[in-house]
């Protein structure tokens, strides 16, 4: 298990890429944290790290946005929040995307579990004092 401390917004970038230096051949990570925990805003982060040049959006309502990066790998964004039922994320095809080979970051995964890879990667995200965030690799 890897650990990292971000201290503010101020160093949300260099955890991000300290991050993207350990993704080696994962594709799908699952970040993990109660509601307002900051997991948008970390893989917001990645994203732009990666240099995603669109507008990066939390996809509460879509469920799903997909972004290129500067290197033209594919990124999916997943918010499974709104998701009650397994066949909805079926309907979706989020199997198509999950098992594709492109990343796929993941928030409220829990709702999709039965469909998930055993491969794929967790990303805890805790809510330490003075705003702190502990982000654990798994």
């Amino acid at each position: 298990m890897t650990s990292y401390e971000i201290k503010s917004l101020d160093t949300i970038h260099k955890t991000a890429r300290e991050f993207i230096n350990q993704i080696g051949d994962h594709t799908v990570f699952a970040f993990n944290g109660i509601m307002g925990a900051g997991k948008t805003t970390f893989i917001k982060a990645i994203c732009e790290e990666m240099g995603v040049k669109e507008t990066i959006n939390s996809p509460t309502f879509s469920i799903v946005n997909e972004y290129e990066a500067a290197d033209k790998r594919i990124i999916f964004h997943f918010d499974c929040y709104r998701i009650n039922k397994i066949q909805e994320a079926l309907d979706l095809g989020a199997e198509e995307y999950l098992y594709s080979g492109n990343l796929c970051f993941i928030e409220w995964s829990e709702n999709i579990a039965p469909i998930l890879p055993d491969s794929i990667i967790n990303v805890d995200i805790e809510e330490e004092e003075n705003g702190k965030r502990k982000i654990s690799i798994h």
